[in-house]
């Protein structure tokens, strides 16, 4: 798909087609209108699949799968989603994508600094009757 995603090193990066400028709603309506190759104003789960397939999403979406996100624009199940639905609806994902990534990412910082703070520890500086737990820092 021709949108901007998370890539997995969570930076941001363009995918193949999308214009680099512009608000996410206009990426996400050019998205659209090339998915929509009838003009019908609307786009159903086949050009949905073949879009998913043929333009080159990003591994956030890659992972979740074209009919996991499909069913998220059409929750009523009709079969087919309109352009206000789509932009909407992709605007939403990525805004989840991008704090679901930014969670992550942050998490994963403070797991580092902390297998850090735990291997500059001298285990012979710790007594031998010292308490279980006696080294967690409770004010961090």
């Amino acid at each position: 798909m021709d949108i901007s995603g998370v890539s997995a090193a969570g930076g941001m990066h363009t995918v193949s087609g999308a214009s680099s400028s512009g608000p996410p709603q206009q990426k996400m309506s050019s998205l659209f209108d090339s998915i929509d190759t009838s003009g019908s104003g609307s786009i159903t789960k086949a050009q949905f699949d073949q879009a998913f397939q043929s333009k080159n999403p990003p591994a956030v979406f890659q992972k979740q799968g074209a009919d996991a996100i499909f069913a998220s624009l059409d929750p009523s199940g009709t079969g087919s989603v309109s352009k206000q639905d789509f932009v909407a609806g992709m605007s939403k994902l990525m805004a989840s994508l991008r704090a679901d990534n930014a969670g992550s990412s942050s998490s994963s910082s403070s797991l580092g600094s902390s297998l850090q703070a735990l291997n500059q520890i001298d285990p012979s500086s710790v007594s031998q009757n010292a308490a279980p737990g006696s080294l967690l820092n409770l004010q961090a």
